[in-house]
Formats: structure tokens, sequence, C-alpha cells
């Protein structure tokens, strides 16, 4: 089976500053990889190189087998590539079902002046999708919370409703990034169960994060950088006991 994503010497310098160097790693359909690593080894670097908010200074991305080199952030998205971000970002002024349905416009077939004119297949698109988002947010939990105002929510809320808005847009393959920061404890479990089920209908995942725990409960497959190079992967069990992995986290053990 063709990788969902393929990461071949992918390299970004900064001056004479070496962000991310010569990694590579794939991603199998349906699974979950998780890409962990110190703080400043260059994770979120590497998501905005794959998405090309960042241009590469070197290496090449496969999506599905195709290359996405040369395509705006737009493009890859449009494709079913879409991603999160570390700081949940909603749209002010809107409610959470709202945010969740802006999600949806890369799946908007009608075009906009029949919208602006409501016409009946205006009007069938938008329950769709409003049925849809209400579904996702009951999926999450949330959906007693599709009226209030998404910039009133708790910051822990904001993230998981950015995951809920992702998966709106239908994804192939969804980039989560820190998905469980300012999440507490039933929160996590929560997204940890979301992850799951995400899987299971067959998208897959690459995420960062922090939380280990969730990591080792949710991964197939766990991907370590360290200073902008990849140090291991391997399963979640290969990866708690690699010596390697121990030292970038807490140092030398004679240390």
């Amino acid at each position: 089976m063709i990788p969902a994503l393929e990461v071949t010497g992918l390299s970004k310098r900064f001056g004479g500053l070496q962000a991310v160097g010569d990694v590579s790693f794939t991603v199998p359909q349906a699974t979950v990889t998780a890409l962990i690593g110190p703080n400043g080894a260059g994770k979120t670097t590497l998501f905005n190189l794959i998405t090309h908010l960042l241009p590469a200074s070197g290496g090449d991305v496969r999506y599905f087998g195709q290359p996405i080199d040369g395509l705006t952030p737009e493009r890859i998205a449009a494709r079913g590539l879409v991603r999160t971000f570390q700081t949940a970002r909603v749209f002010p002024g809107m409610t959470v079902l709202e945010n969740v349905m802006t999600g949806a416009h890369r799946l908007m077939r009608v075009p906009a002046y029949r919208q602006m004119l409501w016409s009946p297949a205006a009007r069938r698109e938008e329950r769709a999708l409003r049925a849809r988002a209400e579904l996702l947010l009951d999926v999450a939990g949330l959906l007693a919370l599709r009226h209030r105002s998404a910039s009133d929510l708790p910051m822990g809320t904001q993230k998981l409703l950015e995951v809920i808005r992702a998966l709106m847009a239908a994804p192939r393959l969804l980039l989560l990034d820190e998905p469980a920061a300012g999440l507490n404890d039933t929160e996590t479990a929560e997204l940890s169960a979301m992850l799951g089920a995400i899987r299971s209908g067959g998208i897959t995942v690459l995420l960062v994060e922090h939380n280990m725990s969730l990591v080792m409960g949710v991964a197939d497959q766990v991907v370590v950088l360290d200073a902008g190079r990849i140090i291991a992967i391997g399963s979640p069990g290969e990866i708690r006991t690699n010596a390697a992995v121990v030292e970038a986290y807490v140092g030398r053990a004679d240390a």
C-alpha cells in the first residue's frame, strides 16, 4: 500500500542554523504516527515544511505517492492534507457551530452566486453541512455548546474545536500540532478516543505531541526528533526503552 506521506531528506536552514536536517520517514495509511522530541527539536518547523508554510532548503515530500513540491498551502489542503496549529485559532464573532462549518469550504459545490441568492441547491448543501457539523460536535461531546461564541470557550475546548473543524474538511491526512496542549485529563481522554475513531474511519494522522501518555496510548508509530534530526523510529514500546531517546529527554546517565 502506498504510504499516506513520504518525507525524504527534508531540510531547512535559517542562515547558519540547521533547523531540520536530512529528515526521512513514512506515514502508513490509516495509522497514527506521533512526532516527538524535546523543545526546539524542529517538530513544528517540519510540519511547516510538509504543508509549505515554509520553503524547504532541500528534500522531497510525497502525498499518497504524488509529489506536492511547488503547490501552495491552499492547494495542498484542497487535496485533503489538513493541519491544525499549536495555538488554537477560532474565528471571533462566530459560534462554535459556525466555526466548525467553515472547515467544509473545500467540499462546497454550489457556486457562490447561488449561495448569495439562497437557491434551493444552496439550502440543501447548507442543511447537509450543518448536520455533519452537529454530528462531529456530538461525537466530541460539544454539541451543547454549538450556539456559544467560540472565542468565549476555554483554551482546551478551543483546541478540540480546531480538531473538529479540521475533520469537517474530510481530510485524507490530518496533521495535528500539539492537540492535547491545554487539555485537562478528561479532555485528553476524549481526544485519545477521537483519534482512535479517526484512524478507524480510514483517516491517517500525524501529530506533534508532548503528552507521552497520549502518544504511547494511541500511536502506531513514533518518530523522534532531536536538534532537527531523527534519532529513532519505532513502535511506542521500542521508543520507550530506546537509549538515545531517553538521553535526548533526560540527559546521559553519567551526567
